[in-house]
């Protein structure tokens, strides 16, 4: 992970924005993600392991594990860039390196909140902070508002 200046409070407008919206998105009810913080380029969100979303091995699905980071770094992204425009995935990679056995924490980090990419570094790790995966996200900023289903 690179280093990134000091972490820094967001606008509590635009964090309330941020918390709204995250609680009216399907996926995050589903998966039941949890938003743990916001920070200035920063979003943490977890999920914990109950065994239902488990893959071929008694492991939570490494799929289950791209979409917490997603999420997790499309929230960073707005800390920067507020709610107004719609973001969409460009491409996505994760690194697995031990299961996830447990609850799972991602914390997303924005690299570059540019005008049109928004690429974004995300660590994942139990509660110990053992390193369970790490992911990269690049968003593409698209300037007019698309309809949320919510």
């Amino acid at each position: 992970m690179t280093k990134t200046a000091a972490t820094k409070v967001i606008d509590p407008e635009l964090q309330s924005q941020i918390e709204q919206i995250v609680a009216k998105i399907p996926l995050v009810k589903s998966l039941k993600i949890h938003l743990d913080g916001l920070e200035s380029g920063v979003c943490r969100m977890s999920i914990v392991r109950d065994g239902t979303l488990d893959g071929i091995f008694v492991s939570l699905h490494g799929g289950i594990m791209m979409a917490l980071a997603d999420t997790a770094a499309c929230f960073a992204i707005q800390t920067l860039i507020g709610v107004e425009d719609t973001l969409t995935t460009t491409d996505m990679n994760i690194r697995f390196l031990a299961p996830a056995l447990g609850r799972v924490i991602a914390e997303a980090k924005v690299i570059k909140a540019g005008r049109t990419l928004c690429p974004c570094e995300i660590s994942l790790v139990d509660e110990e902070g053992k390193l369970l995966a790490i992911a990269q996200v690049t968003y593409i900023r698209i300037k007019a508002p698309l309809d949320r289903q919510n």
